[in-house]
This record gives C-alpha cells, structure tokens and sequence, in this order.
C-alpha cells in the first residue's frame, strides 16, 4: 500500500511560481532580443535644421536610390532639437544649424564624437512679389520704409533658438535698424516658417535661409537679395551621430560627404568644407 505520509509536507504552488518565473524571463529576453533587432532594422530618424528642407530631400532621394535603405527626417529649429536631445528624443543623427548646439551636446555625453563640419549657410532678404519693399543687400531701403513708417509685418525666425533667426538679428543691428523693425517682426519657430509668413503676402518681405530662396518651391513666389557675411557671425553647420546611432545612419553620415550629396548642397547656395 503507497505510504503518503510525506504528501502532507509537498506544496505544489512554489514550484509552479518558478517556473511561471522561468517563461516569464525567457519571454522578456525574447521580446528585447526581438525588440533591438526591429529597432536596428527601422529606418533611423534625422533631425535637420530646417533650411535644410529642399537640399537634404534631394540627398535623402539620391541616398535611398543608390543604398536600397531608407531614412527619416524631422524638420526644424536647431535650438529646440537640442532641447529635445537632452531629453532623451530618440534621434540618430543632428544636422545643426550652428556648431555652438553640437559642442554643448558633446560635452553632455550625448553624442558618439565631436561631429563634422558639413556647410556654411547665408541669408538673404527675401520679398514677395507686390511688395513695396526693394530687394537691396544692404537693406538701405528697408530703413527708408522705416523711417516712413511704412513696414507693417517682417518675418524672421525666432532668435531665441534659431540660428538663422539670430543672424538676422545680428544683420538688423548691423545696419542699425533692429530698435526701430523690432515692433513689427512676425517670428517664426524656424527658418522654413519665417520664409512662409515672408512670402505669405501679409508682409513685406523678411530674412531668411538662402538655401531656401533657391528652392524651386520658394524662389518663383518672390526675389531675393544676399545679405552680406560680414554683418553676422557665420552660420557653421555641423553634423553629428548621436549615442546609439545604427549601421543606416552610420552610411547616411558617411554618404554626406560623396561628391553626389557635396553637389546638391552646392547647387542649394551652401559653401562645403574641404572634403
């Protein structure tokens, strides 16, 4: 006769929790594994400053017909990605507008190296077609409407975080007119949206990326005036791969630099870099 006098002290219930606690594991390891493979495989995300918005579409087609990969881009202000960086934005690579954004980003950690130097943009005085305002590079008339009072809206993109914004800034105290426009400035959050209230026909005119006043997008819709560089600090442009960047972005970064992307940023009125 089976003796279960040693059954009263089994309980079955430990047992069964570890090994609930085993395929539980086993479970989470799989779906990581899964998870950074996936991960790896999507295509990774670009932030660009957003005078970049025709040239890096052009390279970005060029890239994907010639590699078989794809990329994604996000547009806009320098100074608001970096802010979204340091809180922890999942982006790959940083197209900035202004090296100063790239240093800051190395210094905290965020960033694979120091990056590279990928442009060297400008600015222009951008004005619609109807406008009173004359396109003069040296804005002598955009003082005279001024002192007319005649300047009712000026686009330019927010200087508090846009690179280009900042150098108008600088280019509007240069000529010695930026207390007397100030009153009348329509900010944009970024270059691309300066140029929209620019050529929107609310306004006179405004300053903005030169890069995009020779898009075939914008430069129908109104003519333009190259500021000189000598009234503003240069707009150094400079790229960089962030912390957990993938084998996509690593050939997107390296692709930057093929005489295919140099010619397009070229025929988009940036100066290059030595190669």
């Amino acid at each position: 006769m089976p003796n279960f006098c040693c059954l009263s002290h089994y309980h079955p219930l430990p047992a069964f929790r570890a090994a609930v606690l085993r395929l539980m594991v086993v479970a989470v390891l799989s779906l990581a594994f899964y998870g950074l493979a996936a991960a790896q495989d999507r295509s990774p995300v670009i932030a660009a400053a957003s005078d970049l918005r025709f040239a890096l579409s052009d390279i970005i087609t060029t890239f994907e017909k010639d590699t078989g990969h794809k990329v994604r881009v996000s547009y806009g202000s320098t100074g608001q990605f970096a802010q979204q960086i340091r809180q922890g934005a999942p982006y790959q690579i940083f197209m900035a507008a202004d090296e100063a954004y790239i240093a800051d980003l190395h210094r905290l950690g965020l960033t694979m190296d120091e990056g590279d130097l990928y442009a060297e943009g400008r600015i222009v005085l951008m004005v619609p077609h109807g406008s009173k305002l004359k396109t003069d590079a040296h804005l002598d008339h955009l003082a005279s409407l001024l002192d007319e009072k005649a300047i009712a809206h000026f686009a330019i993109a927010n200087p508090d975080h846009a690179p280009y914004g900042a150098r108008a800034k600088e280019a509007l105290i240069h000529k010695g007119i930026w207390p007397a426009i100030e009153p009348f400035l329509v900010l944009g959050e970024n270059v691309s949206q300066a140029a929209q209230f620019a050529l929107s026909g609310n306004s006179e005119g405004g300053i903005i990326a030169y890069s995009l006043a020779l898009s075939p997008q914008l430069k129908t819709r109104g003519r333009y005036a190259l500021i000189p560089a000598d009234w503003h600090q240069p707009l150094r442009q400079r790229m960089v791969r962030l912390k957990g960047a993938g084998a996509i972005a690593e050939d997107f970064y390296a692709y930057m630099n093929t005489e295919k992307a140099r010619a397009i940023m070229r025929d988009y009125g940036f100066s290059l870099p030595e190669s």
